[in-house]
């Protein structure tokens, strides 16, 4: 790149990966113009549609992001999907570089026979539906009593917790009412939470274990035939707070006596349980019940099968295994990993070769692990490495802010922008006050682009 202009960057996607790339590329000593797009009507990602909305504290990472927009200096183009609206080879068209910090929304596969039944959910699906994500129908089958959630980590405590928390209970969220009376609707008696390692492996966070303890009438139910420590698993409690106090809470529920335990719901945890097969044992094609192989440690927190079996009555099972990215047209991508191709957020071909122009951020760059601290490390070195090829990025053909609106509008494009989202937000806002609620979210993108558009009276 030869020009005396500022460098013209987009970031693909607007949840902390993206915010976090741009804030730390506008603070380098380049000379920079950014533009942020994002798929969806709204910023944030991930934190507006993937935290359950019980967890306001969590939500709160959204006003700094806000913060970062508000600035001014990034200019967020929503509601246009790159690699449709947009081609990446039209993108550089318009930019010298482009970053992609599309994170990783899809369910990762657990291969198990009966994984395709009817009964048989993600829990990001499910996720994205309770959090009102516009994309996912309004509507949820939920119709089982008896419910399995597969995984320990903190995603499969969020769905657990939803299913088995009265509807009242959430009344006070941000949820929109489709939600609200489906989940008042529910029969579920029981949720059922299978780990297939021990209690020193579990993933959850002890913040949010302990917040299930505290869901009115709802009992927490753990075993103390579960509670099985290796050497790895005592290493494990030595070397780490957190996997002590994690340990602990489950511990001080499993000391609990049955007997006053007289909650209309309960949530089950289950340690040493490997999934195996989802059955349908009546021929009908729907969940009858999950079938799970007892595990045993092997000394060093990894378990192995011992070859007994035991069949679960359930009739629906969520899988809360991770989550897995989904490629972008016109871009190297590992489908065996999920991520994009790269080396330090460089986009690498499928030889090696860096591809000029294009960099990585994020869940797409190193895979759905870490929070948020690590979502900076990552743009962090992403940034470097961009700044450091400044010389020989490509230059734009077509530079000008403006021709990108331009594009867009002879596209016909409803593409909104941050006072939009201003509006959106405002809108959301009021609906909740005139139920003493902080937000109610708008759940459709034509309502979302509408409210957008629609000064709050």
């Amino acid at each position: 790149m030869t020009t005396n202009r500022p460098v013209r960057v987009a970031v693909i996607g607007a949840g902390p990966a993206g915010i976090y790339a741009a804030d730390i590329l506008s603070k380098t000593d380049l000379e920079v113009s950014i533009d942020l797009f994002e798929r969806l009507p709204a910023p944030f990602g991930l934190v507006r549609y993937g935290v359950a909305p019980d967890h306001p504290r969590i939500k709160q990472i959204i006003n700094a992001l806000h913060k970062v927009l508000d600035r001014g200096d990034i200019r967020l183009i929503s509601n246009v999907t790159i690699g449709d609206d947009i081609t990446v080879t039209e993108l550089q068209d318009y930019y010298d570089a482009v970053i992609f910090t599309t994170g990783a929304i899809r369910d990762a596969d657990l291969d198990i026979p009966g994984i395709d039944l009817d009964g048989s959910y993600g829990a990001a699906d499910f996720v994205s539906w309770y959090d009102a994500h516009p994309d996912y129908p309004q509507t949820w089958p939920l119709e089982a009593q008896r419910v399995a959630v597969i995984g320990a980590g903190n995603v499969a405590l969020d769905v657990a917790r939803v299913l088995a928390k009265h509807a009242d209970d959430l009344h006070s969220t941000e949820i929109p009412d489709h939600v609200y009376r489906a989940l008042k609707a529910s029969p579920v008696t029981d949720v059922h939470v299978f780990a297939r390692r021990g209690p020193a492996q579990a993933k959850f966070s002890p913040l949010e274990l302990r917040e299930l303890g505290h869901v009115p009438d709802v009992d927490v139910v753990v075993y103390p035939e579960d509670f099985e420590f290796d050497e790895g698993s005592l290493a494990a409690i030595q070397g780490s707070n957190q996997v002590k106090q994690v340990v602990k809470t489950l511990t001080d529920w499993a000391l609990v006596d049955p007997s006053t335990q007289t909650a209309s719901r309960k949530l089950h945890i289950h340690f040493l349980a490997a999934p195996v097969a989802i059955l349908d044992q009546n021929g009908d094609g729907k969940v009858d019940a999950l079938r799970t192989e007892r595990t045993a440690l092997n000394g060093d927190g990894t378990v192995c099968g011992t070859g007994v079996f035991h069949d679960w009555p359930v009739e629906a099972v969520y899988r809360a295994v991770g989550y897995f990215g989904s490629p972008v047209d016109g871009v190297p991508f590992n489908a065996a990993k999920g991520v994009i191709n790269n080396q330090g957020g460089r986009v690498i071909d499928h030889d090696g070769v860096q591809v000029p122009g294009l960099y990585t951020s994020g869940w797409i760059k190193r895979g759905p692990v870490g929070l948020i601290g690590s979502t900076k490390s990552d743009a962090s070195e992403t940034i470097a490495n961009l700044v450091e090829d400044v010389a020989a990025l490509p230059t734009a053909k077509n530079p000008d802010p403006q021709a990108i609106i331009g594009l867009l509008e002879q596209r016909g494009i409803p593409y909104l922008r941050w006072q939009d989202w201003l509006q959106l937000d405002a809108f959301e806002r009021h609906l909740g006050e005139t139920e003493g609620r902080e937000r109610v979210k708008v759940p459709t993108r034509e309502e979302m682009i509408g409210a957008s558009r629609t000064p709050v009276a």
